[in-house]
């Protein structure tokens, strides 16, 4: 049972893995194991004439090696929309430039490319994706219909937010390669949901938090650039990394580790969170996972009669959502479901309706999965 790894409170049925995570005991005891090393002697903890490098360094590694890159093709960033800004603001977009994306992307990076795009000049254009999905390449075809002379980015989620579906990013990797289109993926939540070889992807420019999925501490996310394409990335904090007196491994290692005082005991922390999945069969807890998430879905989807998003293959991993009927006040039930009912469970809206979308990790039971339909029936009552 993990249940008792991790520290979330006994009265409340956490469904909401997805937001930001929660990391287990062990991991958390490493962490202020960490902090509690810097507080000690924070000059020689953090200085980046001692040991602070190579320590970031071997943590790199151990994190590039569990997704498939190399250590210097990745640093650590507070959280994927970080790190997203900082590839996105490097690119330097021209009037008439188009960055193309679905519509099932992060609100706060929906925001972003709207911003750059507005100051540049340039078009934020967003494909809609076919409902129900159940063709993969019917996807495919539909983002990249969107594609013009002028697209510069192809943007997407792996893993979306709102939805929680899994999308085929491959086939467009691909075919932008081939087309001379940078590719920018927000993997926020891959890392210890989905296999990942970045490698193999081919994509240019990725982001994944360590906090959500791999069970890190909060403020652990890892920006991944393709060596090619480093020389394009521009620090977004201009710090003592540029044109660094003591040069690492590159200017792109510099520019982005080297950004000011920060507290980096949760990028440390990373090869804890690593050796826990390890330790704990974390294949198999994922199977077992998923299984319970499709059991839930099935009884939500019954509870309301509305048709699902999508068939489970190839489209689900740890997360859903399931739609709700039209006219729901989806805040009003998102606290209710937890005020009430004591279930912390996120509602979405996405396709002009709102949706529930619901996780599971290692720690769920069946339990909470009934806990959550009788919340959910009562509440529509």
């Amino acid at each position: 049972m993990l249940r008792d790894l991790f520290l979330l409170r006994d009265d409340v049925v956490f469904l909401n893995h997805g937001s930001f995570g929660a990391c287990p005991r062990p991991v958390f005891a490493e962490y202020q194991r960490l902090q509690r090393e810097l507080e000690a002697e924070p000059v020689d903890f953090l200085s980046t004439r001692r040991t602070l490098p190579a320590r970031l360094a071997a943590a790199r590694a151990e994190l590039a090696a569990y997704l498939g890159a190399d250590r210097d093709e990745l640093v650590f960033v507070a959280n994927a929309t970080t790190a997203l800004n900082v590839a996105a603001r490097s690119l330097g977009l021209e009037p008439g430039d188009e960055v193309l994306a679905t519509d099932h992307e992060y609100g706060a990076l929906d925001r972003m490319w709207r911003f750059l795009c507005g100051k540049a000049g340039a078009r934020y254009v967003r494909r809609e994706l076919p409902l129900p999905l159940h063709d993969p390449d019917a996807v495919v075809e539909a983002v990249w219909s969107g594609v013009t002379a002028r697209t510069k980015v192809l943007f997407f989620s792996q893993i979306t937010s709102p939805s929680g579906v899994v999308l085929p990013v491959a086939p467009l990797v691909a075919r932008a390669r081939d087309r001379g289109i940078l590719t920018m993926i927000d993997g926020a939540h891959v890392p210890g949901q989905l296999d990942c070889d970045l490698h193999a992807l081919g994509c240019d420019i990725w982001a994944g938090n360590c906090h959500k999925w791999l069970l890190a501490p909060k403020g652990a996310a890892a920006l991944y650039v393709r060596r090619e394409v480093q020389e394009r990335i521009e620090p977004l904090v201009v710090s003592w990394g540029w044109q660094s007196d003591h040069p690492g491994p590159s200017r792109f290692i510099d520019e982005q580790e080297w950004t000011g005082t920060r507290d980096p005991s949760a990028f440390l922390a990373v090869p804890a969170a690593l050796a826990f999945l390890r330790e704990h069969d974390w294949p198999e807890v994922r199977r077992y996972c998923r299984d319970l998430m499709l059991e839930g879905r099935e009884a939500l989807l019954a509870l309301t009669g509305l048709p699902a998003l999508c068939p489970p293959e190839p489209w689900l991993a740890q997360m859903c959502a399931v739609p709700l009927p039209e006219g729901i006040d989806g805040e009003a039930l998102h606290r209710r479901l937890r005020e009430e009912f004591s279930v912390e469970v996120p509602v979405t809206s996405f396709a002009g309706r709102p949706w529930l979308r619901f996780s599971v990790q290692g720690y769920n039971t069946r339990e909470d999965i009934g806990r959550l339909v009788e919340a959910l029936a009562r509440a529509l009552g």
